[in-house]
């Protein structure tokens, strides 16, 4: 931090005077004085430094504590796909991993092309007009979809109890901070209660958020939501799982205004949780509220193609107070990895995938619910990857058990366990998941 103060006394007291502080230590007067004299002990007690070989090996001796799960039926906003080798190869590249943010665009184009695919390829997931790039996470991307939709007079998110929790928490905490108000509506039979909708709908409600298939695995009507929202004057955002997309009708051609989500299941590895990516993409009227940046394509003065940044709502490159959104970092390797996953795949193979993934849940589903005790939660309610059914041995008993036979289970929540299955599930693992839920249950 030194080489950021002021170089001579005289300058540190001017800085200093100007911000109110007498010493350096003013500066942290916010600080209530116990974490102060805790974080300055933590300081002192920390150990002595160490040789590279020796931190090597401790780190080594840590990793070995992390338990990595042979066959896995657990989603919950992060999946386990296959990823094709050539994906990490591409993304791998030098040239792209020192990449950042095109901060001048014009000697910066193997970095626009690629964000300039990738916005392709999420716009025809998505069937909508424009996407951009950039957004950290699926929650962030909601929230920013719902600071997208506010317009004078239009201030309130509607969320649907069906959203990701993490999406909430984010989006009421992205309203807080404009001090706009955020409601949750209930649930009925897994998907959102039309009539709590109509109900909660007025004047001031600039948008819906809800997702499909929701967290519980339900897939939503979002058409008929659509013509329930838009017939109040509020705007639709639908967060969606991209792989589903390929089988499901698009936020698009369902009446979405914006459709957001997270590009995990697009390439990237789970990661022990991250880094992953939002992706946005929203229908022409509201492009130019596109948190981040849009790459477009052009002819340069010798009629040669070539790209640039079309829109930029981040305030580190316009002014602040014209500024949609303070999104600052760059989440373009993501992008790109995302963009070679589907360039990989094709449309058959993104199909392919998402048929596996209906095809082997139905089939985990199946075999679960045979067993006494594991009745489905929402029984009339159409699936694409994950359900939630009931459990008739505590949910930690059952997960235990599955264990110690290399399988993490589903994830507990209200009412029982909520399992998820992908392309990457064996027939057999499927099968020896049952069995083991059939002994736990007989216990």
């Amino acid at each position: 931090m030194g080489d950021f103060l002021p170089s001579t006394d005289a300058q540190q007291k001017e800085m200093l005077s100007a911000v109110g502080a007498a010493d350096f230590d003013g500066l942290y007067a916010d600080v209530p004085a116990s974490l102060r004299k805790s974080a300055a002990k933590a300081a002192d007690e920390l150990p002595g430094g160490v040789s590279e070989f020796e931190a090597l090996e401790h780190l080594k001796t840590l990793a070995k504590k992390n338990t990595v799960f042979g066959t896995v039926f657990r989603g919950a906003g992060a999946y386990r796909h296959y990823i094709p080798p050539v994906v990490s190869r591409v993304a791998a590249k030098e040239s792209f991993v020192t990449a950042y943010t095109p901060y001048q665009p014009e000697i910066s184009q193997g970095v626009l092309q690629t964000i300039f695919e990738y916005q392709t390829m999420i716009a025809e997931l998505t069937g909508m007009d424009a996407a951009n790039a950039s957004v950290y996470d699926g929650a962030s991307a909601a929230a920013e979809a719902a600071a997208m939709c506010r317009a004078r007079g239009r201030g309130k998110t509607l969320l649907s109890a069906g959203l990701h929790p993490q999406t909430i928490e984010t989006v009421r905490t992205y309203c807080f901070g404009a001090d706009e108000q955020a409601e949750t509506l209930p649930l009925k039979n897994g998907a959102l209660d039309p009539d709590a909708l109509r109900a909660a709908l007025d004047e001031t409600t600039a948008c819906v958020i809800v997702q499909s298939p929701n967290f519980f695995g339900v897939i939503e009507d979002v058409s008929a939501i659509a013509e329930i929202v838009h017939a109040a004057g509020a705007k639709l955002v639908v967060s969606m799982n991209p792989i589903a997309a390929a089988l499901l009708k698009t936020p698009g051609e369902c009446g979405a205004d914006v459709a957001v989500g997270d590009g995990q299941p697009l390439g990237l590895p789970l990661g022990f949780g991250g880094p992953y990516l939002g992706f946005m993409a929203c229908k022409q009227e509201l492009v130019r509220k596109l948190p981040g940046r849009i790459v477009g394509r052009t002819a340069d003065a010798q009629g040669r193609r070539c790209f640039v940044l079309t829109l930029q709502a981040r305030e580190q490159h316009i002014r602040r107070e014209k500024a949609s959104s303070n999104i600052c970092s760059n989440q373009a390797l993501c992008a790109l990895t995302t963009a070679a996953y589907l360039s990989a795949m094709g449309p058959g193979g993104l199909c392919e995938v998402a048929r596996q993934c209906y095809d082997k849940a139905h089939a985990l589903f199946g075999a679960l619910t045979a067993i006494p005790g594991f009745e489905p939660v929402y029984p009339e309610a159409p699936f694409f990857h994950e359900f939630v059914t009931k459990t008739p041995v505590p949910a930690e008993t059952l997960l235990s058990a599955l264990a110690r036979q290399d399988i993490l289970g589903g994830l507990p929540v209200d009412g029982g366990i909520l399992w998820c299955a992908t392309e990457r599930n064996t027939k057999a693992q499927i099968e020896l998941a049952a069995r083991v839920a059939k002994e736990a249950a007989n216990a």
